[in-house]
């Protein structure tokens, strides 16, 4: 779409706005959240009807959903994932590489968690695809791209470390990135996914992270804009900003679906995806590190599951309730619009943190 746009831009002038990252961005937004909007109906009826008893609640979580959850259809990421994918396919330019290794990375989790879900929703048990199995494809996938991304980027960079505050320090891992990026993205995925298990939790965090990974795609495929903050440039990773827009708007248009009492869970078809999606474009970029800062409350979730494991293998003791952290949380006594809303302020705290670090240096 972008080179027939550019054509129509040598006849009228006007169209030079689509040339525009920004302009771009608002268009996948809005395109997004209306695609949602119109199809979003019509998916939920369909999974309700082909999922009948839905999505297979918890025996071992908190008493309350088996209430209030059971019978909810899940694989609502199908929603988010076309809406992101008819965004992106007519707003971003598919000349950029970038953009299909993150399209990729989404792709495959999302087929990952779909898989999942629909092996718990057939057996109508919680448990889903193999840990162990999910993995290692979750690995490859992420390997796959890590690899592609260090041949698209510049040599020397797009194989090392940054690290925030610090403007010239790079660690250059050689070949070895490959295993710290399928890490990182691994490691989103699933922190994302441990996240998704309250009405609206996990969604508005990964819109708060999506828009500030795409300030910082932005500004880091902007060698005006990377000079003067002194961060790495990485030339075409701003295309992304377009992807993340695409987020947001998918994100909005699921949340009005998803708000308590939620219509349709995300399921793991949507956490994975979104998940691995951050976590491509954190690598992308050069911000690894600062994913870690954005994305705070995903890696709390995740270390409150490991703490949890090992402690009761350890010491057959507890330190928490219930794990993950939100559950935990609800034990208290926390109604859940409480954990849900005060765990989004924390997410906004953690954002601007994180791109705080952009001029700090």
């Amino acid at each position: 779409m972008l080179q027939w746009l550019a054509q129509l831009h040598d006849t009228f002038p006007a169209f030079n706005v689509f040339r525009y990252i920004t302009f771009r961005t608002g268009g996948a937004i809005v395109t997004a959240v209306l695609f949602v909007f119109l199809f979003g109906p019509a998916i939920i009826s369909t999974l309700r009807l082909k999922q009948g008893k839905g999505q297979p609640i918890r025996a071992d979580g908190p008493q309350s959903h088996l209430l209030t959850k059971k019978g909810t259809p899940t694989m609502g990421g199908l929603m988010i994932f076309s809406g992101l994918i008819v965004a992106t396919l007519l707003w971003a330019n598919l000349s950029n590489a970038y953009v299909w290794v993150v399209l990729f990375v989404t792709t495959g989790f999302g087929l990952i968690g779909f898989y999942d879900d629909y092996l718990k929703v057939t057996r109508q048990s919680h448990a889903g695809f193999s840990g162990r199995a999910r993995l290692a494809i979750e690995a490859l996938v992420a390997g796959i791209a890590v690899v592609a991304m260090i041949q698209v980027g510049r040599s020397g960079l797009s194989s090392s470390v940054s690290f925030p505050f610090f403007k010239d320090l790079l660690l250059n891992l050689g070949w070895f990135f490959v295993i710290f990026g399928a890490f990182v993205i691994v490691a989103a995925g699933n922190a994302v996914n441990l996240t998704d298990g309250l009405d609206g939790l996990a969604i508005v965090p990964v819109m708060i992270a999506a828009g500030s990974f795409g300030v910082i795609s932005y500004l880091s495929g902007n060698v005006v804009f990377a000079d003067y903050l002194q961060i790495h440039y990485v030339a075409g990773v701003g295309e992304l900003a377009v992807i993340c827009g695409a987020i947001i708007g998918a994100g909005l248009g699921f949340l009005w679906f998803n708000a308590p009492p939620a219509q349709i869970f995300m399921g793991d078809t949507g956490s994975l995806a979104l998940g691995g999606l951050l976590g491509t474009i954190a690598v992308a970029t050069k911000h690894e590190i600062v994913l870690a800062v954005i994305g705070g409350l995903f890696v709390l979730e995740a270390v409150s599951v490991i703490v949890q494991v090992l402690s009761f293998r350890l010491t057959g003791k507890r330190v928490f309730k219930m794990a993950p952290i939100h559950h935990h949380f609800e034990q208290l006594g926390w109604t859940e619009s409480q954990v849900v809303i005060r765990f989004w302020i924390v997410a906004v705290m953690l954002a601007l943190l994180g791109l705080a670090t952009l001029k700090l240096r």
